[in-house]
């Protein structure tokens, strides 16, 4: 039997390899310095990028702690740009937005942008998107930006029609790392607990 539904006119992957397949090589590597001095948390972040193209960022960031914060300020030297970015706003339980403002220095250019971001996706192919963190010691975070996309199996028959007795699609599964982080942060407190836990991106 086939790999794959034999009474679809699409081509499709006839190996099991090009059904599942999950690449553990990430696409974006950050190494990101953090200081939190009086409510605020002020960062240095060092942004690789692999694929699709070679890229290189480094990027100055300031929030507030507080748990209401509502916007980042960055600024990126390289390139001469500047940001005024909100937090994510929950619009439903899997789709937020997110709005800033910039400014572009070598090309004298003001605008703003927005963003819809959600964990899921459609047409027919289902997407997780997440992120997971890792605390190894007291101000060392590993932070592991994943997806999948995925088709789920399916199996189907049928008696007395045209259609084959048995017939088995089995799925598709798409994975990969996309980001690896590594976050060192020197807290104004000492006693902090090393922590694993999910969120949804």
């Amino acid at each position: 039997m086939e790999a794959g539904n034999a009474g679809s006119n699409e081509e499709v992957p006839t190996s099991w390899e090009e059904l599942y397949n999950i690449n553990l090589i990430p696409a974006e590597v950050f190494l990101k310095f953090r200081k939190e001095i009086q409510g605020y948390r002020v960062g240095v972040n060092l942004e690789l990028y692999n694929a699709p193209m070679n890229d290189y960022h480094a990027k100055l960031v300031l929030k507030p702690l507080a748990y209401e914060r509502r916007w980042k300020f960055i600024y990126e030297p390289l390139h001469q740009d500047v940001q005024l970015v909100s937090k994510k706003i929950p619009i439903t339980k899997f789709l937020n937005l997110q709005v800033g403002v910039g400014h572009n220095f070598q090309l004298h250019a003001t605008g703003w942008k927005w963003k819809l971001t959600t964990c899921l996706g459609g047409d027919g192919v289902s997407r997780i998107r997440n992120k997971t963190s890792l605390g190894l010691s007291p101000g060392v975070d590993f932070r592991f930006g994943w997806r999948a996309d995925y088709v789920l199996p399916e199996i189907t028959g049928a008696l007395g029609t045209d259609a084959p007795l048995f017939n088995m699609n089995s799925g598709r599964l798409q994975a990969s790392l996309d980001r690896i982080e590594a976050i060192f942060t020197n807290y104004d407190t000492t006693q902090l607990i090393p922590e694993i836990h999910s969120q949804p991106d």
